[in-house]
């Protein structure tokens, strides 16, 4: 990537005409790859993208390169659960490390009692399956939903940064 900052935040209604071109835009491989033109992320209308935005149970976050939205995720929360969805990164910056940003940016934004984190992704979406797996999401099951099947994952919080820590020298015991 450029000198320049990949900033995150969240969206505002303001922006929802914009994140819905992004996700249109970024899911169009998605929808080619599974022959279906008519997956949730390019069917959503605008006054539905923007009733979820208004929703107390959902967070969505945006990154920003300079005034030019690349990417967002939206996340649900349902008690210590919260559920990723719609990871979007414009499609001229896949591949420069925005989508695994976010997944760790918009950990502040979860509340203090979330535990787990749920992610889903089509069955044959080998780059977003390793993509989550690398960061820690560990597969749990495959469920269909019409003609595509949906590869569902979790990741405990707290336990990728032990591994990590431990992994890094960072959990040794102190010297004396």
């Amino acid at each position: 990537m450029s000198d320049a900052q990949i900033t995150t935040r969240l969206v505002t209604d303001d922006e929802a005409g914009e994140l819905l071109t992004l996700r249109r835009a970024a899911f169009v491989t998605e929808a080619q790859l599974y022959g279906d033109p008519n997956i949730p992320p390019l069917t959503q209308t605008l006054h539905e993208l923007r009733d979820d935005l208004a929703r107390e149970d959902v967070v969505t976050i945006s990154a920003w390169l300079g005034h030019r939205l690349v990417g967002s995720v939206r996340v649900e929360i349902e008690g210590t659960r919260a559920t990723l969805g719609r990871l979007a990164v414009a499609p001229d910056m896949q591949g420069r490390g925005i989508g695994t940003q976010m997944l760790f940016d918009v950990l502040p934004y979860l509340p203090e009692q979330t535990s787990e984190i749920w992610v889903f992704t089509g069955k044959d979406s080998k780059q977003n399956l390793a993509m989550y797996t690398k960061h820690g999401y560990e597969q749990q099951y495959d469920k269909a939903a019409g003609d595509l099947t949906y590869t569902y994952l979790r990741r405990i919080l707290g336990e990728a940064e032990a591994r990590n820590a431990e992994d890094t020298g960072a959990a040794a015991a102190p010297q004396e």
